[in-house]
């Protein structure tokens, strides 16, 4: 059984969760004698993809004179124009799905472009409704739910992530139940994990402090102004007590000149991450804190219990699904709620300690080993 993998999420995305999820997959893949795919993909910085330099052989490489390596080094030096690679990488893409040597396409984002190309089955993996549920957030010209319709009619078989996904899928698009298969996804740090217990690293001095943990993206949804000015207090009141935010990006001016504002810019701190800081902020911290509005799945909750730290989430979409009761829950637009979740960890090692074992039992429920063979499952009963 052959898949082919488009480009979508490696042109367009330099980190992130999704384009983790096809590399996890397609590492299990390559170990499957019964298993084989390809990457309709000229050229990314995708750096989940780059930094796996054993799938680079499943690239797309046309000319046969130069490996993918050397062409990946080229491009990193010569062209990162995201809107050129897409237009090569696209075209590479109509050209696999036109020549058909595969059994099952399986798009990696939600442009319909291959619409008119395929005239094989293809599975589709949909990662959450942020956009049709605050669509308040996405104005103008977003595209994203008009082509997630599109695909989702068209797909023979629909992956969800969660069954809250799933649940919103039918709720928003009025799909059929039985045509959604409910795939959970593993945890991003479950191979740096095994590699990190391999070596030694010094510990980055600032982890030496008191400190909460904000990982990834501040925008929208992911409600990090409210937490701030939540949590402002907190900070104030506590001479030693820090918020670390991970990843992201660097702060935008206009969340400096809240945090000015609010008179915590000290207290507060960005890092560019890598796994390696990325696990070591997780086993540092009092606490993880997710004060998200929704989430697909919530990756960041399977990272920290992996790394035996405490997690305060929300009590929204998925995130009680993943988490069960190895989490402290809050409710993200109520203020009083986010600093009562904030202090039960803060002033109760104990608590912290058991929040810390249900973790470290919980995210054995999940693995990339089990997403990869679910997904095989899937594929196996359309073809």
């Amino acid at each position: 059984m052959k898949i082919l993998y488009d480009h979508q999420t490696f042109t367009t995305q330099q980190y992130g969760g999704i384009p983790k999820y096809f590399c996890e997959l397609t590492r299990f893949f390559s170990k499957c004698s019964e298993m084989s795919f390809e990457f309709s993909l000229r050229y990314s910085i995708n750096e989940n993809l780059t930094n796996q330099p054993e799938l680079y052989q499943y690239w797309s490489n046309r000319s046969g004179l130069l490996s993918n390596q050397i062409l990946l080094t080229f491009q990193k030096k010569l062209n990162k124009n995201i809107l050129y690679h897409l237009k090569i990488n696209q075209k590479e893409s109509i050209r696999l799905l036109e020549k058909g040597d595969f059994d099952i396409f399986h798009p990696t984002g939600y442009n319909p472009y291959f619409l008119d190309h395929i005239r094989k089955p293809f599975v589709l993996t949909v990662y959450d409704m942020i956009h049709e549920k605050y669509p308040e957030y996405y104005p103008g010209q977003d595209a994203t739910t008009r082509w997630k319709k599109k695909v989702i009619e068209k797909a023979d078989s629909i992956i969800a992530i969660s069954q809250n996904t799933k649940q919103d899928i039918v709720h928003y698009f009025n799909v059929e139940s039985d045509h959604i298969s409910v795939v959970y996804l593993g945890n991003p740090l479950e191979q740096a994990l095994q590699d990190s217990s391999q070596k030694q690293f010094q510990k980055n001095p600032m982890l030496n402090s008191k400190y909460i943990l904000f990982v990834g993206s501040r925008e929208r949804y992911k409600n990090f102004q409210f937490f701030v000015s939540s949590i402002a207090s907190l900070l104030q009141k506590h001479d030693d007590l820090h918020l670390y935010c991970a990843g992201g990006g660097q702060f935008t001016p206009t969340e400096k000149k809240q945090l000015i504002n609010l008179d915590i810019l000290s207290k507060v701190h960005y890092f560019s991450i890598n796994d390696e800081l990325m696990i070591d902020l997780y086993k540092n911290a009092q606490a993880f804190v997710f004060p998200t509005l929704y989430e697909g799945f919530g990756l960041p909750v399977l990272e920290a219990f992996s790394c035996g730290c405490p997690v305060i989430a929300s009590q929204t979409s998925s995130l009680s699904e993943i988490a069960g009761d190895a989490a402290r829950y809050i409710d993200p637009y109520d203020k009083n709620s986010i600093i009562a979740g904030v202090e039960s960890l803060l002033n109760d090692s104990n608590y912290r300690g058991e929040l810390t074992r249900k973790g470290y039992e919980r995210q054995k429920l999940f693995s990339w080993e089990r997403t990869a063979r679910e997904t095989k499952k899937i594929y196996g009963n359309i073809t």
